[in-house]
């Protein structure tokens, strides 16, 4: 439904939309002009990236010689090109047909493979729409790859979506495509999802990791739509350690460790900000105890507050980013929840 939604809304808007001046870099990066022949350095990114997703059909970047970096609709993945086919990341939900005209830009050898990143509809529910595309187009149909854990969890809630006919090993395993060695590091303690990994194209040192940040932004609102705080801090550490020169967190531009530094600095902050302000706001404030019948308005209320002088604390420093308006509450609650829970 999200996805949805928000082609919807860009559908309307792009006719008549002209550009605005984009956000400023968190990381002070160099952008260039998206090209699918050029290749960025480790660091660049992507020029004009906002206003490219407002009005274009799609952005596509050459990575490494093999690795690209695809986005549409602020939805992006990765696909690698072998000696004898491609191997596609997240058949994103509702771009099936920019997806493929992408692919088919810098290369005609047939899809035969597709790997699963974790178990949401936005970034994998365009996987049947995208086998019956395929099957159209070529003889052979692609491996579908999944770690055991997206695999068990899509058995477990008896899902829509095709299942992997290919399981790799949970938290730790790996896969070949071609010369390539894929390598799977599933966060055992996962902030996202459950099911939530980073997977490692090793010779290409490219790491593809969903919802995990987006990069040259602050955190997206409630963490990239993460289900709990607690353990986000050590999954950014963890796959920051691997071997990679290119991230792909799915949202935002293209990654480096400076956006993972970035995020990290910013999360202390604000857990600052959260504590701070949790110390000055008592229990019960902003709520009139003499008019209500229920005390489920209190917790609620007190989170707001929080949230609020959080946010107005970090504006002066991260105010100009983007979306920072938009997510900040809503991830200073988050955090709140996490301070009040766990001492």
């Amino acid at each position: 439904m999200k996805a949805v939604l928000l082609i919807a809304a860009l559908a309307a808007a792009a006719p008549v939309r002209a550009d605005v001046v984009e956000a400023p870099s968190t990381v002070n990066a160099v952008y260039r002009p998206a090209s699918a022949t050029e290749k960025l350095k480790p660091g660049e990114k992507i020029a004009d990236l906002f206003n490219r997703n407002m009005k274009g059909p799609y952005v596509l970047q050459r990575l490494t010689d093999r690795t690209y970096f695809y986005q549409s609709g602020f939805y992006g993945t990765t696909f690698h090109v072998g000696d004898q086919g491609v191997l596609l990341f997240d058949p994103l939900e509702m771009r099936t047909e920019p997806m493929l005209t992408a692919i088919r830009s810098v290369t005609s050898l047939p899809i035969t493979a597709i790997a699963y990143s974790h178990d949401h509809g936005d970034h994998i529910g365009g996987a049947q729409a995208m086998l019956d595309a395929l099957a159209k187009q070529q003889p052979q149909k692609p491996r579908v790859i999944a770690s055991r854990a997206t695999a068990d969890k899509m058995r477990h809630l008896n899902g829509t979506l095709p299942r992997p006919t290919e399981e790799v090993e949970w938290p730790r395993g790996t896969f070949e495509f071609e010369h390539l060695h894929v390598e799977l590091h599933g966060f055992s303690r996962a902030a996202h999802t459950d099911d939530h990994g980073a997977w490692l194209l090793v010779e290409e040192r490219v790491l593809h990791a969903p919802d995990l940040l987006n990069s040259d932004q602050p955190p997206f609102w409630s963490f990239a739509g993460s289900e709990r705080f607690l353990y986000l801090e050590d999954n950014l550490r963890e796959a920051d350690a691997l071997g990679w020169d290119y991230f792909n967190g799915g949202h935002g531009n293209v990654g480096s460790h400076d956006d993972f530094a970035f995020h990290q600095r910013f999360i202390g902050d604000l857990r600052a900000a959260v504590g701070a302000a949790m110390a000055e706001v008592p229990f019960g404030y902003g709520v009139d105890m003499t008019a209500i019948n229920a005390h489920t308005v209190m917790l609620p209320t007190w989170y707001a507050e929080i949230a609020r002088r959080a946010t107005e604390q970090l504006r002066p420093k991260y105010g100009q980013f983007y979306g920072f308006e938009a997510a900040t509450p809503a991830n200073a609650e988050m955090v709140a929840e996490y301070l009040y829970n766990y001492r």
